[in-house]
């Protein structure tokens, strides 16, 4: 997938998913260029949407956020409303506790599209066994490590010189020299605070 197909959908959604990575951090991102949805009449006022648009628009939001395909975004969707609890926390967290998207959160991956490539690839350990799934689902104190050959890669040696600047979320913990990540506990939507409305995407779900 080319730049401008990644930046499309931040523009139809109206809003910065970072599926750039470092890009979307600059003046080039094009949210920034041309925050306007795509296409010849993108620049005239967005169309009000009905109620079954607005269900759909964030539904897209969040799955391309995460980069899934629709049949794991409503696979998670069918486990969180099997379970007991507020279904929006428990979708979530099935959405956070895959293993690109801490590879991510941890700082080891400038985007999620990175973080996919680099499990892929099989640098990563979880609880000392290495796992090159991305969808693979972490629990609450799982360990996540670098492979020592894989430390002497030249994407993790600069990774080491640059992480410092990175924020880790208070779910989860990271030691910056090591990079030796943890992840703590469980995320409800207000420690996210990605502006996600969980609800309207039950809904859509629901009907």
């Amino acid at each position: 997938m080319n730049i401008d197909a990644k930046c499309k959908k931040c523009r139809r959604a109206g809003e910065k998913l970072f599926l750039k990575g470092d890009r979307c951090y600059t003046p080039k991102c094009a949210m920034v260029k041309r925050n306007y949805p795509p296409g010849a009449h993108g620049q005239k006022r967005r169309p009000r949407l009905s109620s079954y648009g607005v269900h759909l628009q964030e539904k897209q939001k969040v799955r391309h956020m995460y980069g899934l395909s629709e049949a794991q975004f409503k696979g998670y969707m069918k486990k969180a409303m099997a379970k007991k609890g507020n279904t929006g926390d428990i979708f979530l967290q099935f959405l956070e506790r895959r293993l690109d998207n801490v590879i991510y959160r941890l700082g080891m991956a400038k985007s999620r599209i990175q973080a996919r490539k680099t499990v892929n690839h099989g640098h990563f350990l979880v609880n000392n066994k290495k796992v090159n799934i991305p969808s693979y689902l972490l629990d609450v104190k799982d360990i996540i490590t670098i492979r020592e050959k894989s430390m002497k890669n030249k994407y993790f040696l600069e990774l080491i010189k640059s992480i410092n600047k990175h924020e880790v979320p208070e779910w989860m913990s990271l030691d910056k020299k090591t990079l030796k990540g943890q992840f703590v506990n469980l995320p409800d939507e207000k420690q996210l605070n990605l502006g996600i409305q969980t609800q309207l995407i039950v809904e859509f779900y629901s009907k």
